[in-house]
């Protein structure tokens, strides 16, 4: 099997969403290019809506009117916030500072997931956070006059920490976040651009108060995490040589490829400075695989691409293990169970750990039904390895990649000859 050609993967889906919030509160109009126009950007621009300001329809050139920082309302519906986790738990930060009320629903699998973790530091900022009794959605925030904090998370975390950070924004003060390893940062880069004074610390970031957000146009640059999915087949081939282009190549989102390398694929990146981010080009190429262990200071850095970690292992010569993973288990789905039974499924010897998993390559034909959970990951990484010569893999939802990646399995078929 042959991958080669050039690909521009869709905008950066965590940029996306920051770049939506920030153009929403800042004073006046700002432009944004190349958005990921998907699900979960869908449901933060409804939710920015429904608090009364004017988004747009999703296009890869739009203009978002802010409202400035005092300007968002009391919503008279719900706020929906589909299967995005990133939706419900930024906004819950914004809603707070922004001294409104709101309700939060999402789907079935967003509600299962935790929200306390963003309301135990909202409430002691001084809002009010009321959960049902399992501490999902829906989730009610009511807005108050909100104190300083200095926050020390328990969990290296960007929702979090941008709960945090956006809520003091919004109200008008100071706070800091402090956390057990770097978690992506941009929230703090994009709210420096944009007039914030941000303080960066080893631990984490701190942000001292403003009146107003300056408008700020932004490109949003190619997400890395889907990136990693078609570099992964890349890795995977006999020959060929694939370019992904106009990649966000931010140090806390890199890990992947910096792993890919590592287990013995040709990795090539070129990267410049481009609105405060890292952006470039990716080329990879084939090389022999071996197994590797993916230490927990790295998971931060590449956690949304360690369901594709695990099915690479499944093809690479000797034992993959993940630790320090148990994040995993609050996605979309519970990832380190759902990676570990669709391996199984198959034929792959593999082994579910409490913070992690074990994976032992092999040659034998993948073939078998993959259940994905609704999670777009899942879909992404199993479809790789179906998309390998003599698999038979069955997607049981092939639909649900339009959460981050709605045109990846044409481009998965356009890079393959």
């Amino acid at each position: 099997m042959r991958v080669d050609g050039e690909v521009a993967v869709p905008g950066d889906k965590s940029i996306s969403h920051r770049a939506l919030i920030l153009s929403a509160v800042a004073r006046g109009p700002s432009r944004v290019t190349n958005i990921l126009q998907s699900a979960d950007i869908g449901s933060t621009a409804g939710v920015l809506r429904a608090l009364g300001v004017a988004v747009p329809s999703l296009s890869s050139d739009m203009v978002v009117r802010g409202v400035g920082l005092r300007g968002l309302k009391s919503p008279e519906a719900v706020l929906d916030c589909g299967n995005s986790g990133t939706t419900a738990r930024l906004m819950a930060g914004v809603v707070a500072g922004a001294g409104v009320t709101a309700r939060f629903e999402g789907d079935r699998s967003l509600s299962s997931r935790p929200m306390g973790r963003v309301a135990v530091p909202l409430r002691k900022m001084g809002a009010a956070v009321l959960l049902p009794p399992g501490g999902g959605l829906p989730m009610d925030v009511v807005g108050a006059p909100l104190h300083q904090i200095d926050y020390v998370s328990e969990a290296a975390s960007a929702q979090i920490k941008s709960a945090v950070l956006l809520a003091a924004v919004m109200a008008g003060i100071s706070s800091r976040v402090r956390e057990p390893a770097p978690s992506r940062d941009h929230t703090e880069r994009m709210l420096a651009a944009r007039g914030v004074p941000v303080r960066f610390h080893g631990d984490g970031a701190e942000v001292l108060p403003v009146d107003e957000l300056a408008p700020f146009d932004t490109r949003v640059p190619g997400d890395p995490s889907s990136a990693a999915f078609l570099a992964a087949l890349a890795a995977l081939a006999d020959s060929g040589t694939l370019r992904l282009t106009g990649v966000c190549l931010n140090p806390t989102r890199a890990g992947f490829f910096r792993l890919l390398e590592r287990m013995g694929a040709k990795v090539r990146i070129e990267a410049a400075e481009e609105g405060g981010e890292l952006v470039g080009s990716i080329d990879v190429a084939p090389g022999t695989l071996s197994g590797t262990v993916v230490k927990e200071e790295e998971v931060p850095s590449m956690i949304d691409e360690l369901p594709l970690v695990a099915c690479l292992a499944a093809r690479a010569t000797g034992v993959t293990e993940i630790r320090g993973a148990a994040e995993l288990r609050v996605k979309e789905s519970d990832r380190i169970a759902a990676v570990v039974t669709n391996l199984r499924r198959l034929g792959v010897d593999a082994e579910e750990l409490p913070d992690g998993l074990r994976v032992r390559g092999g040659t034998s034909p993948l073939v078998g039904r993959i259940s994905t959970h609704g999670d777009h990951r899942l879909a992404m990484a199993f479809g790789v390895l179906g998309a390998l010569p003599g698999s038979a893999v069955e997607i049981d939802d092939r639909d649900c990649v339009a959460v981050s990646y709605p045109s990846f399995w044409s481009d998965l078929a356009r890079v393959v000859s």
